[in-house]
């Protein structure tokens, strides 16, 4: 398709743009002289006239665009009011110089010489015709350029969304290793056989975020991986921690970015004191995925919440804003002794096996 139009512009259309430059010369012509140019008895010389305009018009429309390259080589990507106004005025001025040279001289060795109405309508009707073939030559290469320049834009952007992305996620492994070679430390000196679990289980964790990760993850898989990590967490915990765990049994095929959840469930773990007990519920209400995390609270709790161990809430919030735009909600609430967390993904799509 794109072949055959640009064989129909560089082969069809300049020999199309002459007969009709001289068409409507010599109808106005006509019009004034009263003379009527195919009723003429010299039929070789309209034949001759006919072949010369065509030639001269593919001369002229290949000199047009070779300056249009030149003016695309030299400021390919500044499509501004001045550049165009610097164009047509290069152009007005080639047509002039070209249509004296070629047109008028071939019209005072014609017929009854050149009048002055005969330099008038060669001044002025190609010159119609020529802005009328700029504006709509330039309409296709600005908007190509334009809609170029757009997708190299939002590729850069994309590009720098990803990175931050993966920057973000890459944060969680130091202060993820830290917790878990912390708690399999203590756990080598009271029971080997427990410390030799913990291990497995952090290798589960760790395969999980070095391998098993796709751009998204069934949710099925986001809580496995949550079920162990919290696992993990008890070993540390004391006996006295009431957990609470809920979790839909609905929850299966639908895709969510992985990791997402993790800092909730990190800081609940550090944070929670008092009476003591934590609850973790994940559910489907429609298509909104629910995770709530909530935790009772000693009655003076450190701050700043937000950044707990470095990482924490605000990264969170930041991934959450990249990968759920306008499709999320996230609110933390701060009470007397306890502390809630709630995130919502809004119709999130079921992939189906």
């Amino acid at each position: 398709m794109k072949n055959s139009s640009n064989r129909f512009w560089k082969y069809i259309f300049p020999a199309l743009y002459g007969l009709i430059v001289y068409f409507t010369i010599r109808l106005l012509l006509d019009s004034v002289t009263g003379m009527r140019f195919w009723e003429r008895s010299r039929w070789g010389l309209t034949a001759f006239e006919l072949a010369y305009c065509i030639f001269i018009s593919y001369l002229f429309i290949w000199i047009v665009n070779r300056m249009l390259r030149w003016f695309d080589d030299k400021w390919s990507t500044d499509f501004s009011y001045k550049r165009i106004m610097r164009e047509i005025a290069w152009l007005v001025l080639l047509h002039f110089i070209f249509n004296n040279l070629f047109l008028t001289t071939f019209t005072a060795l014609t017929d009854d010489g050149a009048q002055w109405f005969d330099i008038a309508d060669i001044n002025t009707i190609p010159l119609l015709y020529m802005l009328i073939y700029y504006g709509i030559k330039r309409t296709r290469t600005f908007l190509s350029a334009y809609v170029g320049e757009k997708v190299k834009l939002e590729k850069i952007t994309n590009d720098k969304l990803q990175t931050e992305l993966k920057f973000l996620k890459a944060q969680y492994h130091p202060h993820f290793l830290f917790n878990a070679l912390n708690t399999i430390y203590f756990q080598m000196d009271e029971n080997v056989s427990d410390a030799k679990r913990s291990v497995e289980k952090f290798s589960e964790l760790l395969r999980y975020q070095l391998y098993d990760q796709q751009q998204t993850v069934s949710i099925s898989q986001e809580i496995r991986y949550l079920k162990t990590f919290i696992e993990l967490q008890t070993v540390r915990s004391s006996e006295r921690l009431q957990l609470i765990q809920q979790f839909d049994a609905g929850l299966n095929g639908q895709q969510v970015y992985p990791l997402l959840m993790l800092p909730l469930v990190e800081n609940a773990f550090k944070y929670v004191g008092g009476a003591y007990w934590l609850k973790i519920e994940a559910r489907m209400e429609g298509k909104d995925f629910h995770f709530i995390v909530s935790n009772a609270t000693p009655d003076h709790i450190p701050l700043p919440l937000s950044n707990a161990g470095g990482i924490g809430i605000e990264n969170l919030r930041r991934r959450l804003q990249l990968l759920y735009p306008d499709k999320h909600d996230f609110s933390i609430v701060k009470k007397e002794n306890s502390f809630h967390a709630v995130v919502i993904l809004k119709d999130i799509q079921h992939h189906s096996s």
